[in-house]
C-alpha cells in the first residue's frame, strides 16, 4: 500500500517487522532539527487509578495525541502512548499548533474528567544540549498501520524535565476544548483468557548496551509468543461489542462541542453502540462497513508492545511463561542490564482513535485496567531508589 507521509523525514524511517528488533537502536533515526515533543503526562495517576478513574486516565493520555494530531492535521506522525501520558514528535511549522492544542487538552481534561494533566512542549535542542536525543522507527503491527518507536533517550529525559515544570505549556481559558474527533472510549474492559494482563516496563542497566539489552528484549519477546499469539490481550478476532454504558460519558464528553448539547452527543453514541451490537451479531454490511472485519483490524491495529527509551508491554499471559519473563528480567536487573517494573491485573482497556471507520489506519491504545503502565512506573522507581 502506498502511503503519503506529512513529512520526507517520515517516509524514510525505518520500518521493523518483527518487533524482536525493536531494540537495535542503530535502526533508528534522528529527528531533524527544528522538531519537538509534545509532552503530557496526569498528575497522580496513581492516586486517580486507586479512585477508579482508570478509564478517565487513559482517555486522557489518548485525548493529547488525538488533539496535537487533528491539530496538525495528519495521523502520521510519531507518538507513543503511556497510558497516563504521550508524547508526539512536531515538525517545526507545527510547535504553534501543537501548543495550542496541548494548552487546550489541559483545560478540558480538568474541566470535563476531573484531572490534572501537566503538558509541556521540549525542543530537539534542548535535548541534545543534554547529550540525549530523539530517534525514531517503526514497526508494522499489521498490513494497514505502523506505530512509531522511539529511542535514544530523549523521551525519557524529555519526561522527566517536563515532571519538574521545565518546558510547561500555559492552560488554556476555561471553557476552551481542543478537536478531539476521533477519539472513542467504547469497549468494555477486555478480560484475560490465559491467567493475568501484566504490563511490564524495561530500561537499559548500566550495562545494558548493546547486544545485553537486545538480547533481553528479544528473549522476553519470545516467551510471551509461545503460544503464537505474542501475548496481545485482544483475540485475533478482536472483541466482541456488547451494549453497555461504561466508556460512554467520557465520550460523550469529549465529542460534545464547546456550548454544545451533551444529550444530543450522548444519544449519537448510544445509537452507534447498538448499530454495532446489531451489524455484528447479524453479520450485516452496511455502506462497505462490516463490524466483523473492523473487529479483525482492531486486534492488528494495537500497541499493545512497543519501544519507548524501553520495552513496554501490556500483555494476556499464563502463569508459567509469566514467571519466565519474571525471571529473565530479575536475572538481567542483577547483572545490571535492566531495570524494570511490571503490574498484574485481570484485564486491558482499550482507547482508540478512529479518523474514519471506511479507513483501516484505525489506532488503539491497550492499557492495564488496573494502573497498567503507571503502576509498573512506580513499582520501578521505587526499585531504583532501593
Amino acid at each position: 500500500m502506498s502511503v503519503s507521509f506529512a513529512h520526507p523525514f517520515l517516509s524514510d524511517l525505518p520500518v521493523f517487522a518483527e518487533f524482536e528488533d525493536v531494540a537495535d537502536i542503530a535502526r533508528y533515526r534522528p529527528l531533524p532539527d527544528g522538531w519537538a515533543l509534545a509532552m503530557a503526562d496526569v498528575v497522580s495517576s496513581g492516586q486517580a487509578i486507586a479512585d477508579g478513574k482508570y478509564k478517565m486516565v487513559n482517555m486522557a493520555g489518548a485525548s493529547v495525541i488525538t488533539a496535537v494530531l487533528n491539530a496538525l492535521g495528519r495521523n502520521d506522525y510519531p507518538f507513543v502512548f503511556g497510558g497516563d501520558g504521550a508524547a508526539i514528535a512536531v515538525p517545526p511549522e507545527g510547535v504553534e499548533a501543537a501548543r495550542g492544542a496541548l494548552a487546550a487538552v489541559a483545560r478540558w481534561i480538568a474541566e470535563d474528567l476531573d484531572l490534572q494533566m501537566r503538558v509541556a512542549l521540549v525542543p530537539l535542542a534542548a535535548i541534545r544540549a543534554a547529550d540525549r536525543d530523539v530517534r525514531v522507527a517503526r514497526y508494522q503491527s499489521g498490513p494497514d498501520l505502523t506505530f512509531a518507536m522511539f529511542a535514544g533517550g530523549g523521551s525519557a529525559w524529555a519526561e522527566a524535565r517536563m515532571k519538574h515544570g521545565d518546558f510547561a505549556v500555559e492552560v488554556a481559558p476555561p471553557g476552551s476544548k481542543p478537536d478531539l474527533t476521533g477519539l472513542s472510549c467504547r469497549w468494555n474492559p477486555i478480560q484475560s483468557r490465559n491467567g493475568s494482563i501484566v504490563s511490564i516496563i524495561a530500561v537499559a542497566g548500566a550495562q545494558g548496551v548493546g547486544d545485553a539489552f537486545r538480547s533481553l528484549v528479544a528473549d522476553v519477546v519470545a516467551i510471551a509468543n509461545a503460544d503464537g499469539g505474542a501475548g496481545s490481550p485482544l483475540p485475533p478476532e478482536g472483541p466482541v461489542p456488547q451494549f453497555h454504558l461504561g466508556g460512554m460519558e467520557a465520550e460523550v464528553r469529549a465529542l460534545t462541542p464547546p456550548r454544545g448539547n451533551r444529550l444530543w452527543a450522548k444519544a449519537k453514541v448510544i445509537f452507534a453502540v447498538m448499530m454495532t451490537v446489531i451489524l455484528y451479531r447479524t453479520n450485516l454490511t452496511v455502506g462497505g462497513f462490516n463490524v466483523r472485519s473492523y473487529g479483525r483490524e482492531l486486534a492488528q491495529n494495537t500497541d499493545f508492545r512497543k519501544f519507548d527509551d524501553g520495552l513496554k508491554m501490556t500483555i494476556d499471559i499464563d502463569p508459567a511463561r509469566m514467571a519466565k519473563i519474571e525471571a529473565r528480567l530479575e536475572d538481567a536487573a542483577a547483572k545490571g542490564i535492566c531495570q524494570f517494573g511490571l503490574h498484574r491485573q485481570t484485564s486491558a482497556l482499550v482507547t482508540c482513535i478512529v479518523p474514519s471507520i471506511m479507513s483501516r489506519d484505525h489506532m488503539h491504545f491497550i492499557d492495564g485496567a488496573a494502573g497498567g503502565y503507571a503502576q509498573a512506573a512506580s513499582q520501578m522507581k521505587a526499585k531504583m531508589a532501593m
